[in-house]
């Protein structure tokens, strides 16, 4: 249904600092990155599409985040999931809401969630059932 995703960020180095080892957590593979086009995009190991791209709006405005806007992030594991927010948090990003169950979503839904130091708002979600359940 997704072809893509593009968050804008406003200075690309630290943007890609700051991706780079968050998407290797949740093993997506960088497909490319340019730092003349200031631009890069990632992808599941296991399929072309959808891409997750970051770069500098096409428009050439001012990058910012949208109200209401949040990109979710799968990860395999629950357990990938408290990686990747501890190490978003270390990165730079601020915490929107810690790890743990969200059953108002479903029953096993366990997300976290966080703003990247553009502002723009993640979550990293796992909706299987915890390992030996």
């Amino acid at each position: 249904m997704i072809s893509h995703v593009h968050l804008g960020v406003a200075d690309f180095e630290r943007s890609s600092a700051f991706y780079k080892p968050l998407m290797a957590e949740l093993g997506l593979l960088l497909k490319f990155s340019d730092a003349a086009k200031a631009w890069a995009g990632w992808v599941a190991p296991d399929a072309p599409r959808p891409l997750f791209l970051i770069g500098k709006p096409f428009d050439g405005a001012a990058a910012a985040p949208g109200n209401g806007q949040m990109v979710a992030l799968l990860a395999p594991t629950r357990a990938s999931v408290d990686h990747a927010h501890a190490l978003a948090l270390s990165l730079g990003a601020a915490c929107e809401g810690a790890p743990g169950l969200r059953p108002q979503y479903h029953p096993d839904y366990y997300g976290a969630y966080f703003r990247d130091p553009d502002g723009n708002k993640l979550c990293v979600c796992c909706h299987d059932a915890e390992a030996g359940s």
